[in-house]
């Protein structure tokens, strides 16, 4: 019940049939992020996109210009003189055949999957784990790669892979309740630039559809999509 009232309360300061220009929106859900944990504002976009169709997916990362407040968990797939490398650089879990046998079992204690190219094949084995979790290393990414150093210093310093799910939509957190407006906005405005970056060949008509910003355990505030357009 009492999680009921608070809901209620928090749907009486948001008008859902209103769409909200970007600053309006940020400080509304700051203002309903009143839970007892900092909470992850996080971005949703409806792109016109299907990406059941090679031509039309978009997925891409990107390293957000303030960071998303959110300490990745890094696994690499190497071996040798590159998985030493890849402890140093801090990844929490380093292996080859030791780390497949740990995740064909249940454990996936990271969040982002980086190995060298020549780890794809025992990685590639993996692919019906790895994949439905958006954990599965993509040279596009920059997460197939002998920099190993460089990527997971890269997605420790605030990094986000965006991706369009079935229905066209981008899921993806900007930041925290705690961060300033300003680097919120600014987060956002970069997250979605890269998106209309990476607006695919096969999209036609209207590209960026809809989006909206909530917060963990907020409510969803409309944005107004037409001045996100760049």
């Amino acid at each position: 019940m009492a999680k009921n009232k608070r809901l209620a309360a928090l749907r009486a300061k948001v008008d859902s049939n209103k769409v909200y220009p970007l600053t309006e929106a940020v400080s509304l859900v700051k203002g309903n992020a009143v839970a007892k944990f900092d909470e992850t504002i996080e971005l949703s976009v409806g792109l016109g996109v299907d990406p059941r169709h090679a031509d039309q997916m978009v997925r891409g990362l990107i390293s957000l210009p303030n960071g998303t407040g959110k300490t990745l968990r890094v696994g690499v797939f190497a071996r040798g003189a590159k998985a030493e490398e890849a402890l140093a650089a801090g990844a929490e879990v380093v292996g080859a055949e030791d780390l497949a046998e740990k995740i064909q079992a249940g454990e996936l204690n990271f969040d982002r999957c980086i190995a060298t190219p020549d780890m794809m094949a025992l990685v590639g084995r993996l692919g019906k784990i790895l994949g439905p979790r958006g954990l599965m290393p993509n040279p596009r990414l920059g997460t197939v790669t002998m920099d190993v150093k460089g990527a997971i210093a890269a997605a420790k310093s605030g990094q986000v892979e965006y991706r369009a799910e079935r229905a066209g939509i981008v899921h993806a957190g900007v930041g925290k309740a705690s961060f300033d407006e300003a680097k919120l906005v600014e987060n956002i405005k970069a997250l979605i630039d890269a998106l209309q970056k990476a607006r695919p060949s096969g999209a036609k008509g209207t590209y960026l559809k809809n989006a909206s910003l909530t917060s963990t355990m907020g409510v969803g505030v409309r944005l107004d999509v037409t001045n996100l357009e760049g």
